[in-house]
């Protein structure tokens, strides 16, 4: 390594695989080759493989480096490769490989755990792949087959010796679940030819095996001296003549398949609030007021929806489980007996000789609540009323009074996260404070289970009685920093709840319940500022004003193209301490530096990028306003993280959406009087990515990140939990401001944005080659296996999607475009027409190979002056060409990769942009148009996407056109959503119809 060369940190990823035995075995990839010198001390070189031998996986890491376990042989594993190496994984971020994946075997060291849970995982200093991921959740589901007695024992035969093992039982929901595990099994996980089942089989058995040995031995349990019952707490062999452990062998096989069998049909127990069980049939007897009905039924245990109740059951009218069982009676009697044991108030219900409900007081409904999770743990079926599935939880209300009215806050330098301000607390139930009333009825009640507001609601006492000791503190004085802080939602120190609701009165009130920006007292703009803010610009600017003043960071999330540049510039030019330091792509590093001298000259700005860049240090003395890039701000983290700069701003802050990339971690070491984010786009893919923003601005303002996903993202993204939704809205309400194009006061200031999808159709010689590749792939997808299923069919889409916009770009070839793509037809008239009427235009494609070929081809076409921007393109000839279009006297055309010019570039000269190809997200096609739709715009802006008719891109942009209504939420961008697709769908999406051929 040559001296001061930089030190690049290895990123290590956890794989795990199933061996034949059902042995768990761990090994890992990183980004550094594992054998180099460090610190003196080489490690033992690899001999290189012999010819014809496995060879290593080049980027394997030591089985040093892995989880503790037991180290074995190199195992053999096949992956995915091409010519050149094995394929990385997503999770090491390496630039993938050229060429069509196949499979090959490689040598990795391994080791191999008998057990692996979350804290074996967390030792390891890395990542972790789904393969991982997938043997965590196997072993979780084999101790909860042991913890909750699912096991039998057995004989296993065949071996030098009989063997004494212990089996897991798996029917209804176990039996569900075991599939789960099987469809969801990564390829990585067999990782060559062994059938996915049999290794799940043998990991499940040996798993449950050692589990049980495991606790016998902990819990000092003999079983017996010798023999077979010895065997199964010991040494599992054991002698015995063959044709006793014939024998036994066949007694275990039935008891086994018996409980099996007996399993399919289970006790089920309802329970019926007051309000449910009215009477519909007229000569019923009505039930007293009070009274809850818990009644006894049969249930399919593999179809849970098929329900007989205890009294058909004794009418003998069974009929829709005479396929699981022909003895209903007994079986219902015999559960209720051994429910019983668990749940003893069922024994004054046993006492009858046709056992059929039981009526319940409010205390006794509380008591079945209590064993429900028992009883279903045990195995029994157990349908409770809707709302206690949907508990409202016990928290926290906050009143607050701060200074009135909100221009104080805006006035007065004294004002901000220190000042005192008077609050009081309550108790609220789902986010709606408790009245005094309703507080003392709940103090009177003897069970936690209550009637409020006309619904039943459950109580946790310990929380009540908590809640209630808290408020007889009564009221106070607390900084606005620590209000801020408890609108975290969760549990701050010193609360024994956490805050659900907030009230009051005041600028601080404002603030936290989201009526701050119509209350707010909009600033005047800076006199020295040479623009001409819009009204929603001045609240923007107004409000960024009001938390900076607080000391609170904020998140500009306006839309792309509504000024959210000219709105921070306003904010530096109405109050600054110190130089700021503000972060962006390299792509808009020269839009910022034309922006500040156009709108703000009186700012000093000083660029810091370049191999010859200045020392940080010296350049921030003499500026109020440093701009620098992500790459820049990695390397010189150092120099920046000692600089007391007054802001750090983050512009397209998505760049640090992922909270452990180097970005994100390097920003976050700036010191800064306060921080600002700005993006049109908060959220793309996960509520993670709002995550690491938010606590960029305010650090720890949404608790841990581990925290932040358990309490909203798998509620939110897993099962679209609105309440917990609201409670981030709320959460979040008093830092992020976000503006849309389409909200009434902003869409009357702009001008229209006209989409226009056109259908294309597609040449002989594009039809070819589309089928083509649509029968390659099918034919690879009927091959056994599917460990390359997903890289197979992102390869074929990128194939396809190529063929759709020119035989040229897909073959390689370098022949000429003329005549041989609809789509190109098409593209060259909306040039035509635009160019015709002065109009300039912006065309985007995914393919930069397509860009050059297609720029030179226009240039000729039309004998106008084409640019062409890509990822490759340096910052002074990409500014330069910005510049040159938007100064351009006569209307122009300008080509640019997605990716390279996709966001942050000001392009309002031109009024027509053609999406060439499509991307599947969305958001990122609407960044693209909004190079053009912004401020500055002056003529409606017409977006054209060209899809070419009958072939997958017709019927994926009906998948496009669905999913942009849940980008409020969340949107899945890219393409690997498609893998999962089974082989039909594939062909029923890619097929290629009639209607395609147009000549």
């Amino acid at each position: 390594m040559t001296a001061g060369a930089p030190i690049l940190a290895t990123v290590r990823v956890l794989h795990g695989f199933v061996g034949r035995d059902g042995d768990l075995n761990l090994w890992a990839e990183e980004t550094a080759p594992p054998i180099q010198e460090s610190a003196g001390q080489s490690a033992p070189a690899r001999k290189p493989a012999s010819r014809g031998a496995v060879p290593w996986h080049p980027f394997a890491a030591a089985a040093g480096e892995l989880p503790a376990g037991e180290t074995r042989d190199a195992a053999l594993l096949t992956l995915p490769s091409t010519s050149s190496g094995p394929l990385s994984s997503p999770q090491l971020g390496l630039p993938p490989r050229r060429g069509a994946p196949r499979a090959r075997t490689w040598r990795v060291p391994a080791v191999t755990v008998p057990f692996l849970d979350p804290d074996l995982v967390a030792e390891f200093d890395g990542r972790v792949a789904p393969s991982a991921a997938w043997l965590v959740e196997l072993c979780g589901f084999a101790a909860s087959l042991v913890r909750r007695g699912r096991v039998l024992p057995a004989v296993r035969v065949g071996g030098a010796r009989p063997a004494a093992v212990w089996q897991p039982v798996m029917i209804g929901a176990d039996a569900v679940r075991r599939a789960a595990l099987l469809e969801t099994m990564p390829p990585a996980c067999r990782a060559g030819d062994h059938p996915a089942e049999e290794l799940l089989h043998a990991a499940l058995d040996r798993l449950v095996d050692g589990l049980v040995r495991t606790r016998l031995a902990e819990a000092g349990v003999s079983l017996a001296d010798y023999g077979w019952l010895a065997a199964l707490g010991a040494e599992p062999e054991f002698d015995a003549a063959p044709t006793l452990v014939d024998e036994l062998a066949g007694r275990l096989s039935a008891w086994f398949e018996q409980a099996a069998r007996g399993a399919e049909v289970r006790v089920c127990f309802r329970l019926s609030d007051p309000r449910e069980h009215e009477p519909v049939i007229p000569d019923e007897v009505p039930l007293p007021q009070d009274a809850w009905r818990l009644e006894f039924l049969l249930q399919a245990a593999d179809e849970p929806s098929v329900l007989v109740t205890a009294a058909d059951v004794w009418r003998d009218t069974f009929a829709p489980l005479s396929r699981w069982t022909s003895h209903p009676q007994e079986r219902l009697l015999a559960g209720l007996g051994r429910a019983a044991r668990l749940y003893p108030a069922l024994g004054e219900a046993l006492r009858g000789a046709r056992p059929a409900e039981m009526l319940l007081d409010t205390e006794g409904a509380h008591g079945f609540l209590s064993h429900a999770a028992l009883l279903e743990e045990a195995g029994y079926g157990v349908l409770l009323p809707a709302w206690w599935q949907r508990r409202s939880s016990l928290g926290l209300s906050l009143d607050v009074r701060g200074r009135d009215p909100v221009s104080t806050v805006l006035r007065d330098r004294a004002v901000g996260k220190k000042e005192l301000v008077s609050y009081s607390w309550g108790l609220a139930l789902g986010g709606r404070t408790l009245t005094e009333d309703e507080l003392a009825d709940l103090a009177r009640a003897k069970v936690p289970l209550v009637r409020l507001r006309g619904r039943w609601v459950y109580l946790d006492p310990q929380r009540l009685a908590a809640g209630l000791a808290f408020l007889s503190r009564g009221g106070g004085t607390m900084t606005a920093g620590d209000a801020l802080a408890t609108m975290r939602l969760l549990p701050p120190e010193g609360l024994p709840l956490p805050v659900t609701d907030a009230r009051g009165e005041g600028w601080l009130a404002d603030l936290l319940t989201g009526r701050l920006e119509e209350r707010l007292e909009v600033l005047d703009p800076p006199e020295d500022l040479r623009a001409v803010l819009r009204p929603y610009q001045m609240r923007g600017f107004s409000w960024l004003a009001f938390l900076d003043r607080l000391g609170l960071g904020a998140c500009l999330a306006d839309d792309m193209g509504l000024g959210k540049t000219v709105q921070l510039l306003t904010l530096l030019l109405h109050h600054r301490e110190g130089p700021a330091l503000l972060i962006c792509p390299l792509s808009v590093l020269g839009n910022w530096q034309r922006e500040a001298e156009r709108f703000a000259p009186q700012l000093r700005v000083r660029v810091l990028h370049g191999a010859g860049r200045a020392d940080a240090t010296a350049l921030a003395d003499g500026a109020d306003l440093v701009l620098t890039t992500y790459q820049t701000a990695v390397r010189d983290a150092d120099v920046l993280a000692g600089i007391s700069w007054d802001r750090v701003v983050l512009d397209e802050a998505q760049h640090i959406k992922n909270a452990g990339s180097s970005a994100a971690k390097a920003v976050r070491r700036f010191p800064a009087r306060n921080r600002i984010a700005l993006t049109g786009t908060p959220v793309e893919n996960r509520l993670a990515e709002l995550w690491s923003i938010l606590d960029f601005i305010n650090p720890g303002i949404l608790a841990s990140a581990h925290t932040f996903r358990a309490r909203f993202a798998v509620p939110i993204e897993r099962y679209g939990d609105e309440d917990a939704a609201a409670r981030l809205r709320q959460a979040t309400r008093p830092f992020l401001l976000r503006r849309t194009k389409s909200d009434p006061a902003i869409a009357a200031t702009l001008p229209v944005k006209r989409l226009v999808r056109h259908l294309c159709g597609m040449t002989t010689e594009q039809v070819s080659l589309y089928q083509a590749v649509l029968d390659d792939l099918l034919d690879r997808l009927a091959e056994p296996g599917d460990k390359w299923r997903k890289g197979l069919v992102l390869a074929a889409m990128t194939k396809l999607k190529q063929a759709c916009v020119h035989p040229a770009l897909l073959l390689k070839d370098n022949s000429p475009l003329p005549g041989r793509s609809g789509k190109v037809d098409r593209l060259e008239e909306i040039v035509d027409r635009a160019l015709g009427a002065g109009e300039s235009v912006l065309c985007f494609t995914q393919f930069a190979r397509f860009g050059a070929m297609l720029t030179p081809h226009l240039a000729a076409r039309f004998g106008v002056p084409v640019k062409f921007l890509h990822g490759g393109t340096p910052r002074g000839t990409r500014d330069a060409m910005v510049a040159e279009f938007q100064q351009a006297a006569r209307p122009g055309i300008f080509v640019l990769s997605l990716k390279a010019g996709g966001t942050g570039l000001n392009l309002t000269a031109a009024n027509h942009v053609i999406h060439i190809d499509r991307w599947w997200n969305p958001a990122t096609e609407t960044q693209a148009s909004d190079r053009a739709f912004r401020i500055g715009q002056r003529r409606d802006v017409h977006v054209h996407n060209l899809v070419c008719l009958g072939t997958l891109e017709e019927n994926i942009d009906k998948v496009i056109a669905d999913k942009g209504v849940l980008a409020e939420r969340i949107v899945d961008t890219g393409e690997s959503w498609l893998s999962a697709l089974s082989t039909s769908e594939l062909r029923d999406l890619f097929a290629l119809l009639p209607e395609a051929i147009v000549d």
